[in-house]
């Protein structure tokens, strides 16, 4: 698809302002004991389908110059993935902001349609000229909608449907990204044919949820971070990848409701932090938000009364990357923290969820 002739101009200064009041009303209580699963029901009817999110696409594409919408392939039971992107020079840094590598993760996403609707509006300026975004809002469609071929009777969710951490043939997307990009699940197959090898990525945020009951210094996680672990990363892709991490890490822990930690993931290029670090040279960050749309071991889902602090956290997230990039001032981002910043434990031993 062709760039748009006119180019609407954009930041997103003032977004915050505006999301606040749309997504969470009191985000106090994100910090320390917010509701867990017996503190809220686990309903999905509340959440966006694959239906209603292509929909909601299309109208935000509709409504800004600035937004291309893609299809950059489709999914094992025949969806088509989609592509939000904003380029106004293929010089500018590059940015990619993907989601829902697990369906059953999917508050990150509602978080990415919020991000992208206020990309299009008049209170933000400038942002645009500078930084150019794209954003995978689900690249796991059939797991989130779950239409797999596998049974989810177990699962804790109400709401009309299921969703799973698995694509259709209960593969987990984020343990690909090693194999030759023809053996691949045709939803990473996508992402790396028609985006990695497509577009110039400078940085990407990999958006996911883990468990209800991760803390460090006795308080519990609004989320965690990690920057690639692998031995093969470069030095230089690491640091921007730091750097990265500190400026998600400083715009959270500034707002007074989040708490982010330190993630124990592992290191095999598998794992798509790695994988397209090392890869492709992309600096990248794991972004792990606290809490599940549905699982099927109850300490893992998290109740609908937390939805708006996490919603807020990847609008943040999303806001606060993107005007460091614009700027510039991504490059004088103070790293030092990593070396200090604990490394999250749970309180129930949960494993790990990247």
């Amino acid at each position: 698809m062709n760039l748009k002739k006119k180019v609407l101009s954009v930041s997103l200064s003032g977004l915050m302002a505006i999301s606040a009041i749309s997504v969470v009303s009191s985000p106090v209580s994100a910090v320390g004991n917010g509701p867990g699963a017996g503190n809220g029901s686990i309903q999905t009817s509340i959440l966006h389908t694959y239906d209603s999110m292509v929909d909601y696409l299309k109208t935000q594409d509709a409504k800004q110059e600035a937004m291309q919408l893609e299809i950059i392939g489709q999914t094992v039971k025949g969806r088509d993935i989609y592509l939000a992107k904003y380029i106004s020079n293929p010089d500018n840094p590059t940015i990619l902001f993907l989601t829902q590598q697990h369906g059953n993760e999917q508050l990150t996403t509602e978080g990415a349609l919020e991000f992208i609707k206020h990309l299009g509006t008049n209170k933000t300026k400038g942002i645009l000229e500078n930084v150019n975004i794209l954003v995978i809002p689900m690249l796991n469609a059939d797991g989130a909608m779950g239409d797999v071929n596998f049974s989810l009777d177990n699962y804790l969710a109400d709401g009309g449907r299921h969703l799973t951490r698995y694509n259709a043939n209960e593969i987990d997307l984020n343990r690909e990204h090693d194999k030759p990009i023809g053996s691949m699940q045709a939803e990473v197959k996508a992402l790396y044919e028609n985006v990695f090898e497509k577009y110039k990525i400078d940085y990407m945020i990999d958006l996911h949820h883990q468990g209800t009951l991760s803390e460090t210094e006795g308080e519990l996680v609004s989320g965690s971070i990690l920057h690639p672990t692998n031995s093969n990363v470069d030095a230089d892709v690491l640091e921007r990848s730091k750097k990265l991490g500190s400026v998600v890490y400083h715009s959270i822990e500034n707002t007074g409701w989040g708490h982010i930690g330190k993630y124990d993931g592992g290191s095999g290029q598998n794992i798509g932090r790695n994988g397209a670090a090392v890869r492709y040279g992309i600096s990248t960050l794991l972004f792990e938000m606290r809490g599940m749309s549905d699982h099927y071991i109850e300490s893992y889902a998290l109740g609908q009364k937390s939805n708006g602090y996490l919603i807020k956290q990847t609008i943040t997230t999303l806001d606060s990357t993107v005007r460091a990039i614009a700027d510039g001032s991504i490059e004088n981002a103070d790293v030092s923290f990593w070396d200090t910043l604990p490394t999250q434990k749970s309180r129930s031993g949960e494993e790990s969820d990247e």
